[in-house]
């Protein structure tokens, strides 16, 4: 049935609520991830706790181990709640976590914030893309998604911008108080935002579906009446492994792991590496804003450059050109020059990434794409907890100067895998749409 053009105006002006709020709620998420490493540099300088780099190093992978739980269980819990409580419990969790690492008195109490937070922080990245997906304007799916993207750096543009505010003439708690400012924001959310229409079809509220639908003039997602069980899941993860298959696997998950170290590690450690190199910590946090910058333009760059290349081809060269900027970094070149590195460091950093979720995608069978996208995923986690501590050893070993380039090395061995992956796949024939490519696990 085809809709007048007052009620497509209509659904498109709510359906840019939904977007909007989404938008709002992954900036907060993006603020929240990246202050500590905004902040790191200071804790450091004024031995806050009687920090130590190693210790810092943990306390950074404590978040992104945070994030793993979160990421994993965030499908199993909206499926029970839905994935509108989900959100605004997700806000609610990473808001208070702040309030106790502005509060923590030891090491241990500011660890438990930041573990806490990555709960909050990991759950609602794929149920804030799941939202958005389904209240996206027809046709504009892939465009919403990763302009939803763009928040999560412009969270850490913010982050920066908060330290280099507050830190020096207010402390470093009160970066963190900040933080929990999106606390006043989850009523907000909690009475504007509807409800997942996939969930509502999912648990049989088929005319509440109906109904949202015809309101935000988007399509009612259809219901499945072959949803797998636990033992078909089980069924599908094994067929990632059958046959010349589990090397493919293995290639992706090892791709995603080196990618994800190298995400991770770089934006918790890169304003504290730059000040080792010499710079000023404000113009390191002015770094900080510049590779998130990079990060934007990446985001809605990457789909257009792999629709005309491929995927996996733009991957590997991303991973390459990703190495050669994160290198430079540890060579102290004029503060001109180092901004337009680290900007092409961000802009190939934060989408090769992504281009690894789009390649399995493509190359991955339907009936078993979602489970090989979401494997892939997880184990490039294990990655994002090892980064930050990478970095803290190397700090507490005196071998600092080494930091940029270790997750350099990282970047070349995602460019490795998921080149011979790459090539290995070649003959297959893509099975999946381009739209795909924006869909990021960050």
């Amino acid at each position: 049935m085809s809709s007048s053009p007052a009620l497509s105006a209509r659904g498109s002006r709510l359906a840019l609520l939904v977007v909007g709020l989404c938008w709002l709620a992954v900036l907060f998420d993006g603020l929240d991830m990246f202050i500590y490493g905004s902040v790191l540099p200071h804790l450091l300088e004024t031995k806050t706790f009687g920090l130590t780099p190693d210790q810092a190093g943990d306390l950074g992978s404590y978040a992104t181990f945070g994030m793993l739980v979160g990421a994993l269980t965030a499908g199993t819990i909206a499926d029970r709640i839905g994935r509108k409580k989900l959100m605004v419990s997700c806000v609610v969790l990473f808001s208070l976590a702040s309030g106790v690492c502005a509060m923590a008195d030891s090491v241990a109490v500011f660890g438990l914030g930041r573990t806490l937070a990555g709960v909050g922080l990991g759950g609602l990245l794929p149920t804030a893309i799941s939202m958005v997906s389904d209240y996206a304007p027809r046709g504009r799916g892939a465009i919403i998604i990763g302009l939803l993207m763009t928040a999560h750096h412009a969270g850490g543009i913010l982050s920066a911008y908060v330290a280099k505010w507050l830190v020096d003439p207010v402390g470093w708690r009160a970066a963190f108080w900040v933080c929990v400012l999106p606390l006043l924001f989850a009523p907000v959310l909690a009475k504007f935002l509807p409800e997942s229409l996939s969930f509502l079809v999912a648990k049989g509220r088929t005319e509440e579906a109906r109904e949202l639908a015809a309101r935000y003039d988007v399509e009612l997602p259809a219901a499945k009446s072959d949803q797998p069980g636990a033992a078909d899941r089980w069924t599908n993860l094994v067929n990632l492994f059958r046959g010349g298959e589990w090397v493919q696997t293995l290639l992706y998950w090892l791709a995603s792991f080196g990618g994800l170290l190298l995400v991770y590690g770089v934006a918790t450690w890169l304003p504290t590496l730059m000040r080792a190199e010499g710079y000023e910590l404000g113009s390191a946090l002015s770094l900080v804003v510049v590779f998130n910058l990079g990060g934007i333009v990446g985001m809605l760059a990457a789909g257009r450059a792999a629709d005309r290349f491929g995927a996996p081809r733009i991957s590997a060269i991303w991973f390459a050109l990703t190495a050669v900027g994160v290198f430079l970094l540890s060579v102290h070149m004029p503060m001109s020059v180092t901004m337009i590195v680290v900007f092409f460091t961000g802009v190939f950093l934060n989408s090769a990434q992504t281009m690894i979720y789009a390649t399995v995608s493509i190359r991955s069978h339907a009936d078993n794409r979602a489970t090989a996208v979401g494997w892939t995923s997880g184990m490039g986690r294990f990655g994002a907890v090892f980064g930050p501590w990478l970095g803290g050893q190397l700090l507490a070993a005196g071998n600092g100067d080494w930091g940029f380039t270790a997750f350099a090395l990282a970047g070349l061995s995602s460019m490795v895998f998921i080149g011979i992956a790459a090539i290995r796949g070649a003959g297959q024939t893509p099975k999946n749409s381009a739209e795909k490519d924006l869909i990021s696990a960050h």
